[in-house]
């Protein structure tokens, strides 16, 4: 099974930092992602996705993420449910982020930051702090197809 999903958007607001009673900070945001397609009227779409970051990463965020700033995240889709006051059942979904980007900031701020938490290390991943940017990315903002054979794919 899989479950990983990586996001590129902009905080709709400043990041909530908060600690649990055991002192394990969280942070939430959430993160405005405009869609590929445009609706009718020739706009594109957004989705506001709640995310959820936890530990020494989420205290990063919170020191480093604001409104308005761009940021890629990387994590897994969770959906949890509880009973609210008047006893009904509801449901949330958000993104459980273990890799924060920050991008470049508002107003010609420049910071391209990367922060993980120990999930990526353990997972042999370059966690911790990174300066790689998406500019290094030879398929970014290219729609043509890649011409590679079936004999090179691994599946």
């Amino acid at each position: 099974m899989l479950n990983r999903v990586v996001l590129l958007g902009r905080l709709t607001k400043d990041p909530e930092l908060r600690y649990t009673p055991n002192g394990t900070a969280v942070v939430t945001f959430t993160l405005a992602v405009d869609r590929r397609m445009t609706n009718q009227q020739g706009e594109r779409e957004t989705d506001f996705l709640p995310i959820v970051v936890w530990s020494k990463l989420a205290e990063l965020c919170a020191q480093y993420l604001k409104k308005g700033q761009q940021a890629a995240v990387e994590g897994r889709i969770q959906v949890r449910n509880y009973e609210n006051k008047e006893g009904r059942r509801v449901y949330v979904t958000e993104i459980i982020a273990d890799n924060v980007q920050f991008l470049g900031g508002r107003q010609g701020q420049s910071s391209d930051e990367s922060y993980s938490s120990g999930f990526e290390r353990s997972a042999g991943f370059d966690g911790g702090h990174s300066r790689d940017s998406f500019d290094d990315n030879p398929f970014a903002n290219d729609q043509r197809p890649i011409d590679i054979s079936d004999d090179d794919l691994p599946f």
